[in-house]
C-alpha cells in the first residue's frame, strides 16, 4: 500500500481526497451487502427455505414482556381503599402513621 504524505497536500487536495475515500467506503459496503445477500440466498435454496420466510423471520418484533401487577402489601385501616405495595414512594398515609409511632407490620395484609 502507498503511503502518501498528507502534510504536503493543500486544503484543497485534502478534502478531495476525503471524498474520494468517502465514495470508495460507501461503493465498498454496497458490496458487502451485495455479497451477503447471494450468500443469504444460496444458503436459503440450498435448504429448500423461501427468502420470504426467512425475511419474514427476521423482521418479526419480540413480543414484549406483560406487566406484571403487584400485590399490596399494605392497608390503610382508616380507609380500605387505600393500599400499597411496599414499592416506590411511601404514601401520605403511611408517612403519618410511622411520625406517629405505629409500626409498618400493623398495616400488612
Amino acid at each position: 500500500m502507498a503511503v502518501t504524505d498528507l502534510s504536503k497536500l493543500n486544503l484543497s487536495e485534502l478534502k478531495g481526497l476525503q471524498h474520494d475515500i468517502e465514495q470508495e467506503i460507501k461503493n465498498r459496503e454496497q458490496e458487502e451487502v451485495r455479497k451477503a445477500r447471494e450468500k443469504i440466498l444460496s444458503i436459503a435454496q440450498s435448504v429448500g427455505l423461501p427468502v420470504e420466510q426467512l425475511i419474514a423471520n427476521v423482521r418479526t418484533k419480540p413480543k414484549a414482556a406483560k406487566a406484571s401487577t403487584v400485590r399490596a402489601q399494605y392497608r390503610n385501616p382508616a380507609d380500605n381503599e387505600q393500599t400499597w405495595t411496599g414499592r416506590g414512594r411511601k404514601p401520605r398515609w403511611v408517612i403519618e402513621a410511622v411520625e406517629q409511632g405505629k409500626s409498618l407490620d400493623e398495616f400488612r395484609i
